[in-house]
């Protein structure tokens, strides 16, 4: 079902914001997504209205606050499918919930020796973690290789599945090249091998529903900035028996069951792994973030998406000069590219200077751009609420700065 662009742009306030007394153009949803009326609204009632400790109180605030933040978790156990609530972990984003598995499952788990697979298109939060474990308990990190176009191949990742290769560690959509990994055919191959598997599903929950189960995957982790929600609040998926042979990754607060000077016993799932107030308005604001997300039907927002791929490939292309970085056949709306003789932080600032917002950098994918011979590019990553007239507009801006570099 086709959606109603300008209609669904009147929910989110940034929207209508002007920069240098021009409409803003926002392209920067890989970096974060900006926030419907609907998730602020829930935030500030929480604040105003709700505001207390949860878990802990026996009074009226205390047991509302527990209720909404744990309907949340709820509502993010429907969204994944997940067994139970007890398989949701609520963390800082997706960056701590792979730190939570590397010294978590990684340094009770794997030994000098062991292997894990990762590939060439990680986020540095899915490569820093595991080379720390690496460091710390003498395991060896491997990559799968990509091609020009920015995919995985294939038989380089069956060939460093090995008798020691204790987790597979891999992303879902790459943020920085917009491929689609066959995540389901990854999985698989690992696990008929008796290998965990970690999904970096950040890019991946605004692209289509997520089944964990379906997947069987044994981690999962997203941040809730990436889905119209607040920043500073994730989840992590893992799978009960997991998570129960798994110590506490932090100490304190609600992840205790009872502490004295001798000993401490640690909680229940998923509580084991939440030490310390968690970030309660936060998870309040992904829940309502979530729900929006589903009235709209994460299926129509991916078509609207693929349009505004295919077109924004096409009048990039056809600018003299422009190369476009992360060409795979399956990706998501992401576009990466650079122009000749101009450094993607100049044009950077120079589309800011007409409303412009795109990314520019390296987008902490570092070994992608030596991979590409590159020292960084600009990426124009796409939201449902992003139009073809934007796209027409962000081409303007880049003609108007080689007009500037000539």
């Amino acid at each position: 079902m086709a959606i109603n662009v300008q209609k669904l742009r009147q929910d989110f306030p940034n929207l209508a914001l002007k920069v240098y007394g021009k409409p803003l153009v926002y392209l920067d949803n890989a970096a974060t997504t900006f926030k419907p009326q609907c998730v602020i609204d829930a935030i500030s009632n929480h604040y105003a209205h709700g505001t207390s400790n949860v878990h802990r109180g026996v009074h009226f605030l205390s047991e509302q606050a527990t209720k909404a933040f744990e309907d949340s978790r709820e509502i993010v156990r429907q969204f994944l499918n997940a067994k139970s609530t007890q398989e949701i972990i609520f963390t800082r984003g997706t960056t701590d919930a792979i730190n939570l598995v590397a010294q978590s499952f990684g340094r009770a788990f794997l030994k000098s020796g062991d292997e894990i697979v990762i590939s060439a298109m990680e986020h540095h939060s899915n490569i820093v973690p595991w080379q720390m474990l690496c460091e710390q308990v003498g395991c060896v990190l491997k990559v799968v290789p990509m091609n020009q176009h920015g995919e995985l191949i294939w038989d380089e990742y069956i060939r460093l599945l090995t008798p020691k290769t204790r987790l597979v560690a891999m992303t879902y959509v790459s943020n920085s090249l917009g491929t689609i990994n066959p995540i389901a055919k990854i999985i698989k191959e690992a696990k008929d091998r008796g290998i965990a598997v970690l999904v970096d599903g950040a890019q991946a929950v605004t692209y289509r529903s997520i089944d964990v189960q379906a997947l069987d995957c044994d981690f999962f982790a997203f941040s809730g900035h990436k889905i119209f929600g607040p920043t500073g609040i994730g989840v992590l998926y893992g799978k009960q028996q997991l998570l129960e042979s798994m110590p506490p990754y932090q100490g304190g607060g609600d992840m205790i069951a009872s502490v004295t000077f001798a000993k401490t016993t640690y909680n229940v799932l998923p509580y084991k792994f939440e030490a310390g107030t968690p970030a309660i308005a936060e998870a309040i604001g992904l829940g309502a973030a979530i729900k929006y997300v589903q009235s709209i039907g994460l299926e129509n927002m991916a078509a609207h998406k693929k349009e505004l791929l295919d077109y924004g490939t096409k009048v990039l292309s056809a600018i003299p000069g422009v190369r476009l970085i992360g060409t795979a056949q399956e990706k998501t709306a992401i576009l990466s590219f650079d122009v000749e003789g101009i450094h993607p932080h100049d044009l950077g600032t120079l589309v800011d200077e007409d409303g412009v917002a795109i990314r520019t950098g390296h987008h902490c994918t570092q070994p992608v751009m030596e991979f590409f011979k590159v020292p960084a590019t600009a990426r124009a990553s796409l939201a449902f609420y992003n139009t073809k007239e934007e796209l027409d507009i962000l081409v303007k801006a880049i003609y108007r700065a080689k007009d500037i570099f000539k």
